[in-house]
Parts: structure tokens; C-alpha cells; sequence
């Protein structure tokens, strides 16, 4: 593991290295090994803060919360504010510090794992800006407390397979505020009109011609953008919100299947059918069938 800092911890600030036994369990163990914390903490108005790495064997998170410090890294320096996410991946040579006049104060955690480099491709920032601008965001620093109390429970490993659940749940939630905060960020596309002209013509036909005019972009771009902020293209999120429609009304009316169907703008019954067994791997019939009672999702 990289060392972490020889920052002399002041009150109010934590620093915890997991026992190398138990990092070796959680190497091995099947509940633990794709991701585990290797050490953590919490610096607050780090003043004097400072660390320079020119070999990095971990994969390393710091979400600053108050102030501001700075990083470099490929030989460019960022200026990181309050409620920036610093995402630094194994191998790479980085240093970073506090700043003199407005020392940061950070939640910090070493980890690494058989898939540790999927989770950290999945939330890491764009080359040219390395740290991600996630926000304050009360629930991700109660995710990081929450991992930082295991350290007083028992040594038990137990309790240690909890804390690698625990950085899962951090991880995919980071995941999901880069998507939304891209969402926010990204002015060349307005979801949240697009969606709500989706949702709002549910009962017909919509075609990409009539989606790309709303964002006043060609029907290629328009395609483009949209897959690169939500990974899916415009008319297969369109699909699926008919679909999910489709199952409210299976859940909350007696209509047939037909009726349903042409609800969400599909004249042919036989053609809903299809398309919601392709999303929904079951047909509406059996899915009203689960739901009242007479099937099971495992039949």
C-alpha cells in the first residue's frame, strides 16, 4: 500500500491503517476482494497538508468538504475547492497540499481490489480535469463516516466485510452523482425538457426527428450527446418509459392487454407484447400474472 501522509494529526482529524492480516483476509475472501479499504480518514483545516507520490500502488479517493487545496498531477496543477472529488487511480505519480491561507479539510481512503479498477474507471474525472465537482452532498459524507466508524468495532473480520460493502455503496454512489452532476453540467443538451416531452407523449409515436428539434440539434449530434451523458440512445429510453408506464397500468387497472397497449401508442397488441417481453423479460400477461398472485418470477 502507499504510504499515506506523515501530516501530523491534529484533534478533531483521524487517521486509520487497517492491520495487514485483516488486508490479506479481505484480499482473499469472496465478500471482500473485488474492492477493500486499505486505509482512511479525515483531516480537517489540514494546514500544513502535503504529499508527493512518485510511485502509487493503490487506488486513492479525497473528497474535500471545506476549503481548498491544490494537486498535481502530469505535470499540470488544479486548484480544488469545496466538494470536489479528487479520483487518483494506481500508477500514477501525483502530489498534493492544502492551502496555506485556506487549508481543506478531506475525507481520504486507500483501497484496492480485483475490480478496483473498474469502480474507479466508472467514477473517475475527465483527463483534462481531474477532480470531479460533485458538490457537498450530506449523504456522501455520512458514507464516508459511516466507513470511518468501523474502525472502532471489534477486529473481527466481519466486521471488516462490512466496510468493503460499505466502499461498494460509496463507490456506486459516486458513480451516480458524476451522471446526474453531468446531467446538470452539460448546457449542449437539456434533459429534462427532452424527458418531459417523452413522458408527456407516451400514448403515441415519437420519432428522433421531432426529440433532436427540441434540443436544436441535428438527429445525428442529438443521438450522439445523448448516449454519451446517459449511455442509452433517445428512442430506447422512450421505449422504456412506455414500458414502465405499462406496468403501472398492469399493476393499477383490470384493462386488457390491448387496451394498455394502445395507452402507450402501440396499435398492435401482439407487437406490445413483444416489445415489453424484450424489456421486461416476461410478457404482460404473466407480469399481472405475478403481480395477482398466480406466478412467480422464478417460473
Amino acid at each position: 500500500m502507499s504510504r499515506p501522509s506523515s501530516w501530523p494529526i491534529p484533534s478533531g482529524s483521524i487517521r486509520f491503517v487497517l492491520p495487514r492480516p485483516i488486508v490479506s483476509e479481505l484480499s482473499q475472501h469472496n465478500l471482500s476482494k473485488d474492492i477493500y479499504p486499505l486505509a482512511m480518514g479525515y483531516y480537517k483545516n489540514a494546514a500544513g497538508h502535503r504529499m508527493s507520490r512518485n510511485q502509487h500502488d493503490d487506488y486513492l479517493l479525497i473528497y474535500c468538504v471545506s476549503g481548498e487545496g491544490f494537486l498535481r498531477i502530469d505535470q499540470q496543477d488544479y486548484r480544488v475547492s469545496a466538494g470536489d472529488l479528487l479520483v487518483l487511480p494506481k500508477n500514477g505519480i501525483h502530489s498534493y497540499r492544502a492551502d496555506e491561507s485556506n487549508p481543506w479539510s478531506i475525507y481520504w481512503l486507500h483501497c484496492d481490489g480485483t475490480l478496483a479498477a473498474d469502480y474507479f474507471q466508472s467514477v473517475e474525472a475527465m483527463p483534462a480535469q481531474p477532480a470531479l465537482s460533485l458538490g457537498l452532498h450530506p449523504r456522501l459524507v455520512a458514507d464516508f463516516e459511516a466507513l470511518l466508524d468501523m474502525r472502532q468495532s471489534s477486529q473481527l473480520l466481519v466486521a471488516y466485510l462490512h466496510s468493503s460493502s460499505l466502499l461498494r455503496q460509496i463507490m456506486t454512489h459516486i458513480a451516480l452523482l458524476k451522471t446526474q452532476m453531468q446531467h446538470h453540467y452539460d448546457k449542449s443538451l437539456n434533459m429534462s425538457a427532452i424527458q418531459s416531452l417523452m413522458l408527456t407523449h407516451l400514448h403515441e409515436k415519437l420519432d428522433i426527428e421531432t426529440l433532436a428539434a427540441t434540443a436544436n440539434l441535428s438527429k445525428y449530434h442529438f443521438i450522439k450527446r445523448y448516449k454519451a451523458l446517459t449511455g442509452r440512445t433517445p428512442i430506447n429510453d422512450f421505449i422504456h418509459m412506455k414500458i414502465e408506464r405499462a406496468c403501472h397500468l398492469l399493476d393499477i387497472s383490470d384493462q386488457s392487454m390491448a387496451e394498455i397497449g394502445w395507452a402507450i401508442g402501440y396499435e398492435d397488441a401482439y407487437y406490445f407484447s413483444r416489445v415489453f417481453n424484450k424489456v421486461m423479460g416476461i410478457s404482460p400477461s404473466r407480469y399481472r400474472s405475478i403481480r395477482i398472485g398466480k406466478a412467480t418470477y422464478k417460473e
